[in-house]
């Protein structure tokens, strides 16, 4: 699937854009089937972006063995009410879309251009941890913070990259990625961990450097165009203030051989009834990860 220009532009910026991953009746099918599972959700136990509270922890923690819906902070009025249609309101679905879903199941594990792409990266027994369905409704879209996926997902050593998929066209006017090249290259800089107490916390301020955004790139993209980002990269995105939406689905997937651990103090665990299944598995083909190292 990649050449190896294209294997050694990711190594050099920590991001690849790929066009024409997904043809158009798939990227429909992801589409339509998203909006489908916010209309049919009844409004409980909603979890309000950027309001944590102890109900909404519980809820975001459960979401790593489920199918969290996760709506935008204007979302409501003043007496907490939804002040939108559901699928104008949502900010994303997660983070099991990938083993509980059946749609999001068969094209995450039965895909062979992402089978394709992960072999040529080098992995060995890619394990698939964290899906969204990340909607950028017009109009309401919130920002997205400048971030490193590996604040949030961490193995031992680093191994997480993100597959995002462009569900519509994507740029500056509706929200598109903006990505720092290069930065990839001192590795994650902070964790968002999970205490003993219970609370999730930052054991490290965002980096200046990263924080006033010199150096981005915007990163417009067609429908059906694949995005690759490296654990450590950069990126973020501005607010959706047009009038087309710009939604997405986002794959994170780390190294599951013996070499690589799960980090304790992710915020992502799964119960027992729901353990993380490899893709595939070749780990007796010699092989290494390299092109994800820094």
């Amino acid at each position: 699937m990649l050449t190896r220009d294209q294997l050694e532009q990711f190594k050099r910026d920590g991001f690849l854009v790929v066009p024409e991953f997904s043809g158009r009746e798939e990227v429909d099918k992801l589409f339509h089937h998203g909006t489908e599972l916010v209309d049919q959700y009844d409004l409980q136990n909603d979890f309000i972006l950027g309001s944590q509270t102890n109900t909404t922890n519980e809820y975001f923690l459960k979401s790593a063995s489920d199918i969290g819906f996760f709506f935008e902070k204007n979302a409501f009025d003043e007496n907490g009410r939804l002040a939108k249609p559901k699928s104008s309101a949502v900010h994303k679905l997660g983070h099991a879309l990938h083993d509980l879903d059946p749609v999001f199941r068969a094209w995450t594990r039965e895909n062979p251009r992402i089978r394709g792409i992960l072999k040529d990266l080098g992995y060995q027994r890619p394990v698939p941890v964290q899906s969204l369905f990340h909607f950028k409704p017009s109009g309401i879209g919130s920002a997205v913070p400048v971030h490193q996926d590996g604040t949030y997902l961490a193995t031992e050593p680093q191994s997480v990259v993100a597959f995002w998929l462009s569900l519509e066209p994507a740029d500056r006017t509706n929200g598109c990625l903006w990505v720092l090249p290069g930065s990839h290259m001192q590795g994650v800089r902070r964790r968002f961990r999970h205490t003993s107490g219970g609370s999730m916390e930052y054991d490290q301020p965002l980096p200046e450097e990263f924080e006033d955004k010199q150096g981005y790139v915007p990163v417009e993209v067609e429908k059906g165009t694949l995005v690759l980002l490296h654990a450590a990269v950069a990126h973020y995105s501005e607010p959706n203030t047009s009038g087309h939406s710009r939604h997405a689905v986002v794959i994170h997937f780390v190294e599951g051989t013996d070499d690589y651990k799960w980090s304790s103090d992710n915020w992502l665990q799964r119960r027992e009834s729901l353990p993380f299944v490899p893709l595939y598995d070749d780990a007796m083909r010699p092989s290494s990860i390299s092109v994800l190292q820094t």
